[in-house]
């Protein structure tokens, strides 16, 4: 079977079956929400830039929100076949990138971007196995859907499987 690679850009979600591999980079303070469904064999990878929607942009894509991703992924999984109950999550990402040049706010956001899927995640009762996030170092992030590995990679630092 041949493997379709399919990049995920930032503020994107998409889902894949067996021979799919899904794939983000370039996460910065932005963070990788990723749902697999061991028994169909469904994985789903959203590359949410912001922890929620505010008063400029609440009519913008979901999927560009830790807070909203969560659910618009876990619906996209769902129509494809996936098993509710089996799904798991993994989360990357959510870096403070840049301290020297941003307020505190801006220094939070990577910190905030985490703590909105955790709790996205949490709502929908999804249950999260692992996660590589924080820190002060980017990260991108490959699912291979056949066997749900995550393999996040930066530069400087080894390849993390999840």
């Amino acid at each position: 079977m041949m493997t379709r690679r399919e990049s995920v850009t930032i503020g994107e979600a998409r889902v894949g079956g067996p021979g799919t591999v899904l794939y983000t980079l370039g996460l910065g303070s932005c963070v990788a929400i990723v749902l697999w469904d061991p028994v169909s064999r469904i994985g789903g990878l959203a590359h949410a830039m912001l922890p929620a929607p505010s008063n400029g942009n609440a009519g913008a894509n979901v999927t560009r929100f830790a807070s909203t991703a969560v659910d618009a992924l876990l619906a996209m999984m769902l129509d494809a076949g996936a098993q509710r109950a089996t799904i798991r999550a993994r989360l990357a990402g959510g870096a403070s990138m840049f301290n020297a040049l941003l307020n505190e706010r801006g220094r939070r956001l990577g910190s905030r971007n985490i703590e909105a899927a955790r709790a996205a995640l949490a709502r929908a009762g999804v249950p999260m196995d692992r996660e590589d996030a924080g820190g002060t170092h980017g990260r991108s992030v490959c699912l291979n859907v056949d066997d749900g590995r995550v393999i996040v990679s930066s530069v400087l630092y080894p390849d993390v499987v999840l």
